[in-house]
């Protein structure tokens, strides 16, 4: 059963467009890599999946519920938007972490924005802490990151502050968990502990989509594979089929160039 369907989404920048047309489904459970060029669209796709662009035409539907639809009023999308975001969780390549903040704290930020906004915060604020200190410990834990809670990212490998990042966007459980390029920023030895972290997500049946440059990894981790050019999409279809025995044309070139490169 599809989880998220993106209809037609186009997204311009002036008079450039950027993306043209873009649909696609995702069941639930399944991983779903995007891969393509720089410049193909692939940051642009995730970035309108998690509103911090904004489509200029098309439609975002999660569980049924439409986020986004661009023949609808500005008003309506962000209502929407501001009450139904949190289906997504995203990983940047960055890692884009506080640096004034341990791990743990990082981790369970946007928790504890969550709960002062509830109206007994006051009266059961140490039990909501305790309750979300608890589930950033769990969280930190399946990243193998237990020792390092009180640790500033400073004081972390990059491949570390990655793994925070992915707890912390696990810790308010989106439906959706969402990667752009999320090794491009680290050294090779450090690539190989946050792709282990991905793949057991997937294990679980974690629902992700990953924009990825690593296509041994996109191949035996996703269950299907859409490749990006020029803003639209060539070819999508199971993971290992596209990667393998592509069938497009252009994306004959691009795996070919980029197992060569």
């Amino acid at each position: 059963m599809a989880i998220l369907e993106v209809k037609n989404i186009e997204k311009h920048f002036d008079n450039t467009k950027v993306l043209e047309n873009v649909s696609f489904d995702l069941n639930e459970g399944s991983a779903l890599a995007i891969i393509g060029s720089s410049g193909s669209g692939k940051t642009t796709l995730l970035r309108c999946l998690n509103f911090l662009e904004t489509p200029d035409r098309g439609t975002i539907t999660v569980k049924g519920a439409t986020l986004f639809d661009a023949g609808r009023s500005r008003a309506e999308n962000e209502k929407d938007i501001r009450t139904k975001r949190l289906h997504f969780g995203m990983v940047f390549q960055s890692f884009n972490l506080f640096p004034q903040y341990t791990a743990l704290e990082n981790v369970t930020l946007a928790e504890r924005l969550l709960a002062k906004e509830q109206p007994d915060f006051k009266q059961r604020k140490k039990e909501l802490l305790e309750q979300i200190n608890a589930h950033g410990r769990e969280l930190l834990a399946q990243m193998g990151l237990s020792e390092r809670e009180s640790h500033y990212p400073h004081q972390l490998s990059g491949g570390q502050q990655q793994r925070v990042a992915i707890a912390r966007a696990l810790a308010l459980k989106p439906d959706i968990l969402c990667f752009d390029e999320p090794t491009s920023a680290l050294d090779p030895e450090l690539t190989g502990e946050v792709l282990k972290v991905i793949r057991s997500l997937a294990d679980r049946k974690t629902t992700m989509i990953i924009v990825t440059h690593e296509m041994a990894f996109a191949r035996d981790v996703a269950d299907q594979v859409i490749f990006m050019d020029g803003g639209v999409i060539v070819e999508q279809g199971d993971a290992r089929e596209v990667i393998n025995h592509p069938k497009e044309e252009r994306t004959k070139q691009f795996l070919t160039r980029y197992t060569q490169g």
